[in-house]
């Protein structure tokens, strides 16, 4: 308990004190995400928080984890490092959706066949347990994937990834401590530690944005978390196994990963990339019904709590039932959310978003030449 303890406080105290020093080299060296007609903010905010998540969150771990007794750690950290360089480039120059799938394939190639985390049965969903090879590193390559860019993508409101990150990180660092697993909790509290230094800069109103650096490394740590606990929660051999472990597992993701499955689905639908950017994610639609940031983080991490606490009340009925269940309550929200009445006035956001001007360049992190330009915004 100690060893976990200390970790959650040395991530916070070293994000805590880097994210100042990161706004203010954003400050100095006009640094920032420009507004534009598809973003939330109106005025220009670094995007590099991270860099203080990663920095506290990496320490913390190579601290308190024994890569002697832990040999896959070592794996994990340069997994997470690709993911840190791969997102810190595309917060500063705009990478393509293929360069950042190579790159997320890259990461998830390291853990699968390095680390040996992949996922090998299904544990009874739709009757499938164990499955063939092939089909359980296609299905380990994908799952990384997806689960990466849910992060990224359900970044899009001020403190939402984040809070949403903190609760899957708690969940699972707590369950992992309970089944004495203390390397995998050290792991989840370290991000925790690093997420709540976080959040207290970007809460509404932000003063810092995650980036992709931040979000692509949430979701890489989430990856590795969900199927791990996939893996060995529903073991006999555990001191607290869990029934319905892939069903729990995914409603612990059940907001990101909902979210982003649904937008995916309907760009290719549409007959454009899954990655192309849009104003269709869930928070959006939130935003265009009156709500502000402050509540669409808070309604999105109620739902999350609600779908956790189906999936584990429910875990006796069975992984297939349960999933099923979820899929509908989500389905059922949905369908209240979309035929809600919008709200007949844009919100304060959108309306200030239009009156800015739009900023067109190839960098989403802008050096903004003269101190004019910032005090315009």
């Amino acid at each position: 308990m100690l060893n976990v303890l200390l970790t959650a406080s040395v991530s916070f105290v070293i994000t805590f004190l880097a994210i100042p020093v990161i706004i203010r080299m954003a400050e100095q060296k006009k640094l920032y995400d420009l507004p534009d007609a598809r973003k939330l903010h109106t005025k220009p905010i670094a995007s590099l928080g991270g860099v203080g998540i990663y920095i506290g969150f990496s320490l913390a771990c190579l601290l308190f984890v024994s890569s002697q007794v832990n040999p896959e750690f070592q794996y994990f950290f340069a997994a997470a490092s690709v993911i840190f360089f791969l997102g810190i480039k595309d917060d500063i120059l705009i990478l393509s959706a293929t360069k950042k799938l190579i790159g997320q394939i890259a990461a998830a190639a390291i853990i699968i066949h390095m680390a040996d985390i992949r996922i090998t049965s299904m544990h009874g969903l739709f009757g499938i347990n164990e499955l063939p090879e092939a089909f359980s590193l296609a299905l380990s390559y994908i799952t990384f994937v997806v689960i990466i860019n849910a992060f990224n993508l359900i970044d899009g409101v001020d403190g939402l990834a984040g809070t949403l990150g903190l609760l899957t990180m708690c969940v699972f660092g707590a369950y992992f401590y309970m089944i004495d697993q203390v390397a995998y909790a050290i792991l989840s509290f370290a991000m925790a530690g690093s997420l709540v230094a976080f959040l207290i800069f970007n809460y509404n109103p932000a003063k810092i944005f995650m980036g992709d650096s931040g979000s692509l490394l949430l979701g890489l740590v989430n990856s590795i978390l969900v199927i791990k606990f996939i893996a060995v929660a529903d073991s006999p051999l555990v001191t607290f196994p869990v029934q319905s472990a892939v069903a729990v597992g995914f409603a612990i993701l059940m907001v990101p990963l909902a979210d982003t499955l649904r937008v995916f689905s309907i760009r290719i639908f549409h007959g454009r990339s899954p990655f192309s950017p849009d104003r269709n994610h869930f928070h959006h639609m939130l935003l265009d019904r009156g709500m502000n940031h402050k509540y669409v983080t808070f309604c999105c991490l109620l739902l999350n709590m609600l779908f956790i606490s189906i999936a584990y009340f429910g875990r006796g009925l069975g992984p297939t039932y349960v999933m099923l269940t979820i899929l509908a309550v989500a389905l059922g929200v949905l369908g209240m959310i979309m035929y809600s009445k919008r709200a007949e006035l844009a919100t304060a956001s959108q309306m200030q978003t239009n009156a800015e001007p739009v900023y067109h360049s190839i960098t989403k992190v802008v050096p903004i030449t003269t101190e004019a330009a910032v005090a315009e915004n």
